[in-house]
């Protein structure tokens, strides 16, 4: 092979190499060019995802694990849902803690277009609650906690603590039992 042929080769394979590694890691916004929300979402990408992680426009700026976690990781939208209001509200004061994130990062129409893609795309990764019902059973039980004297019932209506066998007793426990039991 001569040196030329060589050459040439070396050369398509790292052109190969830089193309395949070109493509690793990075992912382009998954909306439509023709979508009203593509705006919000370049805006997005160009001016939030160093922070924030939002999966539909390639953006990975939030801490994956504690361990790793920077004062400017911001919060993960794929799984933070938000309102059009709260996103306005954050690139006005610099997010909710007013810290780190710039205020008025965008602004006038931008704002609102990115506000607008927020609102629509963020928290689609949500766990969900569970559906458990849980019930409440009412009972005619008093709710108060022993001891606990009840408004407007009768003192021999009243509940008490039950006394404990082990200890010495209170000035206000008594000996014996029923109407003529003696204070100590």
């Amino acid at each position: 092979m001569s040196v030329r042929a060589k050459i040439a080769a070396t050369a398509t394979i790292l052109l190969v190499c830089a193309l395949a590694l070109g493509g690793c890691g990075s992912q382009g916004i998954g909306i439509a060019k023709s979508s009203s929300y593509r705006r919000g979402a370049v805006l997005f990408r160009d001016h939030c995802s160093g922070c924030h992680t939002l999966s539909v426009v390639g953006a990975q700026g939030s801490a994956t694990s504690i361990k790793n976690r920077l004062r400017t990781n911001g919060p993960n939208f794929n799984i933070r849902n938000e309102t059009e209001e709260q996103v306005l509200y954050a690139i006005r004061n610099g997010g909710f803690s007013g810290a780190f994130m710039p205020e008025n990062i965008v602004l006038g129409a931008e704002a609102k277009a990115v506000a607008q893609f927020l609102s629509h795309y963020a928290g689609r990764d949500a766990p969900t609650e569970p559906s458990t019902p849980i019930s409440q059973s009412i009972t005619n039980e008093p709710t108060t906690s022993p001891g606990v004297k009840e408004p407007g019932l009768p003192s021999s209506k009243q509940r008490t603590a039950p006394s404990s066998a082990a200890g010495s007793a209170s000035p206000a426990q008594t000996t014996g039992s029923g109407p003529s039991a003696k204070k100590k």
